[in-house]
Order: C-alpha cells, then sequence, then structure tokens
C-alpha cells in the first residue's frame, strides 16, 4: 500500500467529514433561527394587539418596537449564518472532488470544457482530451485563460529554456504546499459563479473602448440641463410658469443625439460585472498576504501588491460601471432614471477614466492570474499524488544523454490498486525499443504511459514513478488510427500518413529530438508487406533524430536487432492455467516467447486447429 496517499486520503476524508458535522450542527440553528423570527412575529403581534385592546398604546408601540427590532437582529444572524452555510457546502464539494480526483471516480469528477484540434499529433492517443482523460483529472482551474494555459503546458512541442521550466515548477512545488490558498480560491470562485472567469469580453472593452469626442463636455451639458428641469419642475409645482418643459425638450434632445454616440459602449458592458466581482475577488485574495518564504509565488503575485492601488479595487470600480452601464437590459427603469439624470453619458464617462487607468496593467493581471492558475492545477495533481516524483530535466546538448530514465513508471490514469509500474531507460538518439507482446498484455497501455509522464514532466507538474530524469522531447504518436471517413481515407492510409508526419519531424533539426510512439505498426496490411514496410521504417528510425518504442506482433521483427546496434527488444507476457490467461504486465528483456491469439480464440468457443484447442 502507498502510505503517502493513504494518509492524504484520510486526511482529505476527515476534513470533509468534519465540514459535514459542522454543516449539520449549522442546519439545525439554521432551523431554530427560522422558527425563532416565525415566534417573534406571532408573539409579537399578539402582545401588540392585546395591547392596543387594552387600552395601553404607549406599552404596545414600545412591544412592537421591540419585537420589530429582536426580528430585525434574528434575522441578520440567520442571514449571516445561511451564507456561512453556503460556504461550508461549497467547501465540502470541493473535498468531494478532490477525493474523486484522488481514488479516479470518473462519476464524481465534474466535466470539462477543454478542447483542441483533432489535428494535434498525441493528445488523443495519450487520453489527454475525454471523458477519462488527464486533462479532465487536471482541471481545477477557475478562469478560462487558466484553462487554456494548462492545456498548453500539456501540449506544448516548442522547448522551454532551462530556467524558465525550471521557474514553473518551482511555482507549482510552492502551491503544492499552500493547500489552504488552493482551496480558498476555488471557494472564492465557486460562491459567485461556479463558471470559470472569461476574460475575452473583457480584453476587447479594453482594447476597443474608443473614447468619445468631447464626452466631458456633453455631460456638463446634460448634467446642467438636469439640474434646471428639476429646479423649473419644483417651481412650477409652487405655481410658477412652465418653462421645465422648453427645458427638458432640449434635454431629451441632447440625450438622443449623444446617445447614438455612447450606443456601442452597452453590448461590451452587458452583465460583464460579474465577470469582474470574480476576478476582484480571487485577485483580492492574493493581496491580502505576502509569499516573501516563497520567491517563485512572490515573483508572480508582486505585481498585485505594488501598484499605487490594489487592483481589486481597480476592478470593482471598473464593475460598478458596467453594473450601471447594464441599466439599458431593464428598458422602463433606464427611461425612468434618464428622466432625472443623464444616466449612460455620466457612466460611460467613468467607464472611459477606468479604461484609461487599467488598460496598461490589467492584460500583465490577467496573465499573470493564468499562470497561477494554470500552476493550481498542477499543484493540487501533486498533492492528491504525493508519491509521484517531481522530473529532474536533463540539459540539452549531448546526444548520449537525451531521452528518458524512469524507474517505477506508471499511468496516471489507471486506479492504484490496478496499477502496475515499469522500469525504462530509454537514451540516445536513434535508440528505439521493439516491444512485443501477446494481445492483452500491456504493450499499448505502456506506450501512453510513456507519453503521458512526458507531458506532465514538461508542462512542470509531477510524474506518476518513483524517479524519472528527461530531456525535451517532441511527441509524435501513431496508436489511435481510424478512417478518415469525411476524407475518404482508409485506415491503412491515414496511419501512412501520421507516420510520414513523424518522418517529418525528426528531419527538422532545429527543434527538440522526437520521441515516437507506434502501436502495432503497418497493422492495416497484408503480412508479407507490411514486414517488408515496417523493416525499412524501423531502420529510418534508428538513423533519425529521435528515440521511442515500437510494438508489432511481427515477431520476425525482433531479428532486426543483430543488424542494428541502436534497438532493442522487449517484450510482455502472459501466463495460461486452468482456461484463464493471466497477465503481470511487466516489461522484460528480450522478444517475446510467448502467444495467445488462438488460446482466446479457443476459450471464446472460435474454431482452432486441434493442436491448439487445449492449454
Amino acid at each position: 500500500m502507498d502510505q503517502k496517499r493513504h494518509t492524504r486520503e484520510r486526511m482529505i476524508v476527515r476534513g470533509r467529514d468534519r465540514g459535514a458535522r459542522l454543516l449539520l450542527k449549522g442546519r439545525r440553528v439554521s432551523l431554530f433561527l427560522s422558527r425563532s423570527r416565525m415566534g417573534l412575529v406571532l408573539v409579537g403581534l399578539l402582545v401588540s394587539v392585546s395591547s392596543y385592546k387594552l387600552g395601553w398604546f404607549i406599552a404596545g408601540n414600545w412591544a412592537l418596537l421591540g419585537f420589530f427590532l429582536c426580528f430585525l437582529g434574528v434575522a441578520n444572524v440567520h442571514n449571516r449564518l445561511e451564507r456561512r452555510l453556503r460556504r461550508l457546502v461549497m467547501w465540502i464539494d470541493i473535498q468531494e472532488s478532490n477525493l474523486a480526483r484522488l481514488r479516479l471516480d470518473w462519476e464524481c469528477i465534474p466535466e470539462t470544457t477543454l478542447s483542441l484540434s483533432s489535428e494535434h499529433p498525441y493528445a488523443a492517443d495519450l487520453d489527454l482530451l475525454g471523458k477519462y482523460s488527464l486533462l479532465r483529472l487536471l482541471d481545477t482551474t477557475v478562469s478560462r485563460d487558466g484553462q487554456a494555459l494548462l492545456v498548453a503546458w500539456m501540449t506544448r512541442q516548442h522547448p522551454l529554456s532551462f530556467d524558465q521550466w525550471e521557474s514553473r515548477q518551482k511555482l507549482v512545488r510552492v502551491l503544492t504546499s499552500l493547500r489552504g490558498l488552493r482551496d480558498r480560491i476555488q471557494l472564492v470562485a465557486h460562491c459567485l459563479s461556479p463558471d470559470p472567469i472569461k476574460t475575452d469580453r473583457l480584453e476587447s472593452l479594453l482594447e476597443n473602448s474608443e473614447p468619445v469626442a468631447r464626452l466631458g463636455s456633453l455631460l456638463l451639458a446634460a448634467s446642467t440641463l438636469a439640474a434646471l428641469n428639476m429646479v423649473l419642475f419644483v417651481f412650477w409645482l409652487l405655481g410658477g410658469p412652465g418653462y421645465w418643459i422648453v427645458s427638458f425638450l432640449l434635454y431629451a434632445l441632447l440625450l438622443l443625439v449623444t446617445g447614438r454616440r455612447v450606443s456601442h459602449v452597452f453590448g461590451r458592458a452587458l452583465d460583464l460585472h460579474l465577470e469582474l466581482d470574480k476576478l476582484a475577488a480571487v485577485i483580492g485574495i492574493f493581496e491580502k498576504r505576502s509569499y516573501r518564504r516563497y520567491p517563485a509565488l512572490q515573483a508572480m503575485t508582486d505585481p498585485w501588491r505594488n501598484e499605487n492601488s490594489r487592483p481589486s479595487v481597480a476592478i470593482r470600480q471598473l464593475a460598478r460601471v458596467c453594473s450601471g452601464l447594464s441599466l439599458k437590459a431593464h428598458p422602463l427603469l433606464h427611461i425612468a432614471m434618464h428622466l432625472v439624470v443623464p444616466w449612460d453619458l455620466a457612466w460611460t464617462w467613468h467607464l472611459q477614466k477606468v479604461c484609461n487607468r487599467l488598460r496598461s496593467v490589467l492584460p500583465d493581471w490577467i496573465v499573470r492570474l493564468a499562470i497561477v492558475d494554470a500552476a493550481m492545477a498542477l499543484a493540487t495533481f501533486a498533492y492528491l499524488n504525493p508519491s509521484y516524483a517531481w522530473p529532474l530535466r536533463r540539459p540539452e546538448g549531448n546526444a548520449t544523454t537525451i531521452g528518458i530514465s524512469g524507474t517505477a513508471i506508471g499511468h496516471p490514469l489507471l486506479a492504484y490498486e490496478q496499477r502496475i509500474s515499469n522500469d525504462l531507460i530509454l537514451e540516445g538518439l536513434g535508440r528505439v525499443f521493439l516491444v512485443t507482446g501477446s494481445n492483452m498484455s500491456g504493450k499499448s497501455t505502456f506506450l501512453r504511459t510513456v507519453g503521458i509522464n512526458v507531458c506532465l514532466a514538461q508542462a512542470g507538474g509531477p510524474v506518476c514513478a518513483a524517479s524519472w530524469e528527461w530531456s525535451w522531447l517532441r511527441i509524435q504518436t501513431c496508436i489511435r488510427v481510424g478512417d478518415a471517413l469525411e476524407e475518404g481515407l482508409s485506415y491503412f492510409y491515414v496511419e501512412v500518413k501520421r507516420l510520414k508526419n513523424l518522418l517529418v519531424a525528426m528531419g527538422d533539426h532545429r527543434e527538440a529530438p522526437v520521441l515516437f510512439l507506434i502501436d502495432e505498426i503497418f497493422k492495416g496490411t497484408n503480412n508479407r508487406e507490411r514486414l517488408l514496410g515496417s523493416e525499412t521504417f524501423i531502420r529510418e528510425l534508428t538513423a533519425g533524430r529521435g528515440l521511442g518504442l515500437v510494438t508489432t506482433h511481427d515477431l520476425e521483427l525482433a531479428n532486426l536487432d543483430k543488424e542494428l546496434a541502436h534497438l532493442a527488444n522487449v517484450h510482455f507476457q502472459e501466463t495460461f492455467g486452468d482456461m484463464e490467461l493471466t497477465f503481470d504486465y511487466r516489461l522484460r528483456p528480450g522478444p517475446c516467447p510467448t502467444t495467445n491469439a488462438l488460446r482466446i480464440m479457443a476459450m471464446e468457443g472460435l474454431p482452432v486447429p486441434e493442436t491448439h484447442s487445449g492449454p
């Protein structure tokens, strides 16, 4: 048993159960307060009415006032308790989600909206996206930009400099130890809205908020006319002449003319205050604390504390302006306000002032929040898997050390109880491991295991291994291949095109070396041509700028190790007994000594040659 994982699971369960007990007590108190409010109303009415009937009017008035004040006090306490209970429910949901991610309980892990092009060279093959995918497991982000950045980190092909990658990993490791901060960020964000923060409309508002010409003068004129309207209207009510009609017509004409000039602002500001409130709440958490003990996090969040004004205050100012402009969505109220004040002109003027102040700094705040958000997702993954190793990156330049060296490498999407780990040393340009083995022995899963851990390492997160060293690699896979019906391409032709792209990538010496993962090479064609094509292709791989693994059922290919120094045979195998196949999913050196296709056919009742019908 993984003691670290078990301890982490018990810690989360204890926290969740403690929260559940507090929630139960809180609901009992809430029920008591609800009944107390009702009781105060009934008793207050009874005492007051009785006092009035007895002619004790002063006592009745004092009783009514006293019970009313008591009711307000109890209602205030009750409302505050309900808000805390709602936060507690959301906190328990966060812990439940963490438990589901730790246990790989996919039914309880929230769905993700992440997407990626189907043309990506390895995302589908390595289960980076989908219902049972790595990014669904990782995605605890609170912003759309954080989600996009997390996807970019997992699918990035161009190498980061060593310093950039090391800085990112340091940030992830720091956030791993700050569980309270991560939970609080999620709690604050989810209390305002379960949807991620969307900043695209906000950035559009800042970029496209063209200044309205002479807006200040127009606002001054409209405000003067509005004030004159009020004075003349009051004067008319007191018996004076109705001059207010003339001033009001001038006021209405001015608003009609200027309304067209500011109408474009409404569409960009409508309901934007909800996103801004959420953004301000999240950034506000980082403003309140210094992280001098954690230099990586301190450097990332310093601008949020060193600005002349707190970012959360400035963002909330913009939220209030957008909220004011959103009044146009309620036509009757909008018209009523314009009868009194030049509402749209005033808020548009405020919007221009706030946008001018934020235009140079807000984009940087958003980028920093996205980086911290994506790093927190990887940090949560690391926290939930304390036995995973932090990878060590090798410096580029030495062709013999390019590759991967790891011990106890496992697949992070397999449950701990089902996961089998293997060691791997795959080093040197042109190095090819030819993986043979029976059906269902674990060949394809091992390819995905290697590839998905490389993605995690290059993203800056921990890997599912006891130890891991690697140099930066570009991943190219050919694992899940199917007919492209919309393009009229057969299975074999799709495979050929993907293998061609792999060779093209290996020929690009300006980029990092390629890690290729090829499953059952050329299985879409006949035996003779598959064998000839596979031999030629593998020879090309050993001469190229890459390294990797190729699986096959063609045992004849295993003889290539006598001709190619860079090729090595490894295999998975099974044992057969009591009419059952047993797999241990252990990687062993050498070609596979067994096959099982006919045995599986016999077990399922299909006709097979008599010599293979038994064990």
